[in-house]
């Protein structure tokens, strides 16, 4: 087995000039990096008195699962032959917070559109979003269930080449797209 290593520096930066002499006295505010990326500006959720502006943990797990998802079902589309021209996922996550003020995720749900061109298979690229999920290394490392709800729209010629390039106009007669929900 091959083991991969990732590393992160975060950084609490939410210091007032107390430090945490108070609950109310200190920012949740940090920053995430890593050698060569760009940094994200993080904090809490607003809910534990966190800034809205910035993601929070909660948000960037929903993320890892969603981003996870979406390369493993892109690896599997290019080797099948299956051409996906767009992807995009509304995911949600589902936390329970316990009376000690601990919580855990109860489950995640992944809501991709996706688009493929005229000449794939709609059930083959509906089909493989399963395989994805077994293959997504963060769905894989978690205790809750990752739920998968896809709809998978076929484009003609002319739908495919405005998403490549939004510019152009869809020609005249061109079939409007179908759509196809996962099973």
């Amino acid at each position: 087995m091959k083991q991969h290593r990732y590393e992160v520096h975060v950084a609490w930066t939410g210091n007032q000039g107390q430090g945490t002499s108070g609950y109310r006295s200190y920012l949740r505010d940090h920053e995430i990096s890593a050698p060569g990326k760009p940094v994200v500006l993080a904090s809490s959720d607003s809910a534990f008195r966190g800034d809205p502006a910035r993601y929070n943990p909660e948000d960037l797990l929903v993320a890892s699962l969603s981003a996870c998802h979406m390369l493993a079902y892109l690896h599997l589309c290019a080797v099948n032959s299956v051409v996906v021209v767009h992807y995009a996922d509304d995911a949600f996550g589902l936390m329970e917070q316990t009376a000690d003020g601990g919580g855990f995720f109860t489950e995640v749900t992944l809501r991709p559109a996706v688009a493929i061109s005229a000449g794939s298979d709609a059930g083959k690229a509906a089909s493989l979003h399963e395989e994805a999920h077994r293959l997504c290394f963060i769905a894989n490392s978690v205790k809750f269930p990752v739920r998968h709800q896809p709809r998978i729209t076929t484009l003609g010629h002319a739908a495919q080449a405005a998403f490549i390039h939004p510019e152009i106009p869809a020609e005249p007669g061109d079939p409007p797209p179908t759509e196809t929900a996962e099973p």
